[in-house]
């Protein structure tokens, strides 16, 4: 068989993505951990559009949940309406 000139990248998992790419990933979704962390620790309300965003789902996934639901290591609750935005808490569960 003839060598194409394309070098693979070391895979070992079942994606099949590299090990950079994988890193990568770990290092968003620890940031995505640590602004979570963040925003409970200071107690911030956060709209549900920031919340689809950190949870990187859908805004009706969120709205859909009810008003007390947990998510990782956070208890999340529904705190108040301001107008047409529904305002959250995340809490740290330890």
């Amino acid at each position: 068989m003839a060598d194409s000139g394309v070098t693979q990248q070391p895979t070992d998992n079942a994606e099949g993505l590299p090990r950079e790419t994988r890193v990568i990933q770990l290092r968003n979704m620890l940031e995505t951990l640590q602004i979570a962390d963040a925003i409970a620790q200071q107690s911030y309300l956060i709209t549900s559009s920031e919340l689809a965003d950190l949870m990187d789902v859908n805004a009706s996934a969120v709205t859909s949940r009810g008003e007390y639901w947990a998510w990782r290591n956070w208890s999340v609750s529904r705190v108040r309406r301001e107008g047409n935005q529904i305002l959250w808490q995340l809490e740290r569960i330890d």
